[in-house]
């Protein structure tokens, strides 16, 4: 979650292009008592979203709620708990790894990252903390790629170092630990970290602490070249000169460890729970992750622990993260009482007004 430049409202996290969205003819909405299935309808037929789901956890109560469709060329409706990419809802499984390391006493979240990745970083009072609560003052590497053409993308992928060392080329924003400023390239570096420290690549160390004992079967971080998005998945659609074109397949290893996870609804409801609870982290390093310093996410009160956002909604405060990457916009998480709530749009960069009421449609899931 972040706000985007000065206009007030909640934008995809870890969006790798802000390009103009298209806009849709938008049908009357059907009537319906259920407040998810409006706000839903809303994101559909009012904003021209290609389709919505959301899917509720309440204890072992499991629902789901869809509008619009899942392809626009067939028809088919938005599959039940299909595959998607969840953008930087990556963030929260990296700072999970990183934590895990520092209950293991392998990583310090206060040492500076140059402990663990000499030379990487030009300031050396960067630390670990500073990386995972976007405070370090790294300029945001995903503002330099190519906004004119999605379709450079598609194939391109990229190497770590390779995302870092384009950040580099800025000036940092501010000093270490003085601001806050959402950075994509902030969880490039902790991806590194976790990886030069465990000596393990990444996808396998989110596989072996997080989604192996949690039994989230649907979800992993690709790798180099792994272009395809399982089946069953809705399509996942930016516009480009007007159209809505198909970018479901692509090499997200230019998100990676900011970005690049696939995984399902249920799955995430699943981990949020488990994470929020307890069953992830030792209770210092929770605490640690929901330690917030004001952030800049378009609602007032809202917060950034370490990989975990938190915002206030009409019937307490909501833990977890947006995420948007070619393709998908999400939002999941967990509100009072427990209750998980995941809510996908298959299109980013979503079109005006979609963020505002994909909050509502979370808002609505989780208070109602």
């Amino acid at each position: 979650m972040r706000k985007s430049s000065p206009g007030k409202r909640i934008v995809a996290v870890g969006t790798l292009v802000a390009l103009l969205a298209a806009t849709t003819a938008a049908p009357a909405l059907a009537a319906t008592a259920d407040p998810v299935q409006q706000h839903l309808d809303v994101l559909t037929a009012q904003d021209g979203v290609p389709g919505a789901e959301a899917v509720l956890q309440d204890g072992r109560r499991t629902r789901v709620v869809r509008s619009g469709t899942g392809d626009i060329t067939t028809g088919k409706p938005f599959p039940r708990n299909g595959s998607y990419r969840a953008g930087s809802v990556t963030k929260t499984f990296v700072a999970a790894v990183v934590l895990q390391l520092v209950a293991e006493g392998r990583v310090r979240l206060d040492a500076p990252v140059s402990r663990y990745l000499p030379g990487l970083l030009p300031d050396r009072r960067i630390t670990v903390r500073q990386l995972l609560q976007h405070t370090s003052g790294l300029y945001n590497y995903t503002d330099d790629l190519d906004r004119s053409d999605p379709e450079t993308l598609r194939h391109r992928g990229a190497e770590p170092a390779e995302l870092v060392a384009m950040a580099l080329k800025h000036p940092a924003l501010f000093p270490p630990g003085t601001s806050w400023s959402y950075s994509n390239t902030n969880y490039i570096v902790a991806g590194m970290l976790a990886e030069r420290v465990t000596g393990r690549a990444l996808s396998d160390e989110i596989a072996r602490r997080i989604t192996r004992p949690l039994g989230l079967h649907d979800t992993y971080l690709p790798r180099r070249g792994d272009e395809r998005l399982p089946a069953p998945h809705a399509t996942g659609y930016v516009p480009i000169a007007g159209k809505l074109v198909d970018f479901s397949d692509f090499d997200a290893t230019i998100a990676w460890a900011a970005g690049g996870l696939v995984s399902t609804p249920a799955d995430l409801n699943r981990f949020y729970a488990a994470l929020l609870s307890g069953r992830l982290l030792r209770p210092a390093e929770l605490a640690e992750m929901q330690r917030t310093v004001p952030a800049d996410l378009g609602v007032p009160g809202a917060g950034y622990g370490l990989g975990l956002g938190t915002i206030p909604m009409s019937c307490g405060r909501f833990w977890g993260h947006q995420g948007g990457i070619i393709g998908f916009t999400n939002l999941a998480g967990v509100g009072p009482d427990d209750r998980g709530a995941t809510v996908v749009l298959n299109q980013n960069p979503p079109p005006a007004g979609a963020n505002q009421h994909l909050l509502a449609a979370t808002e609505a899931a989780v208070c109602s």
